[in-house]
């Protein structure tokens, strides 16, 4: 199986509640809420593309974009 490489998060901030769920789950700790309580990707160079936030996410705010090597 090709190693997916990560392209973007695609954040939807309007959609975003805040409500922490996809920072709890990313296991390299790539997400944070920022001041307004909405999710931002401060460490994307650490992304496994797992996509566990995307999954996790119950108001489909965030999206993992990826390329296959």
């Amino acid at each position: 199986m090709a190693k997916l490489k990560l392209m973007a998060h695609l954040i939807n901030r309007d959609w975003c509640k805040g409500c922490g769920i996809c920072v709890h789950f990313c296991p390299k700790k790539v997400l944070e809420l920022d001041d307004q309580d909405k999710v931002v990707a401060v460490r994307p160079q650490d992304c496994v593309c797992c996509k566990l936030c995307e999954l996790r996410c119950p108001d489909l705010a965030i999206e993992v974009q990826t390329e296959q090597d």
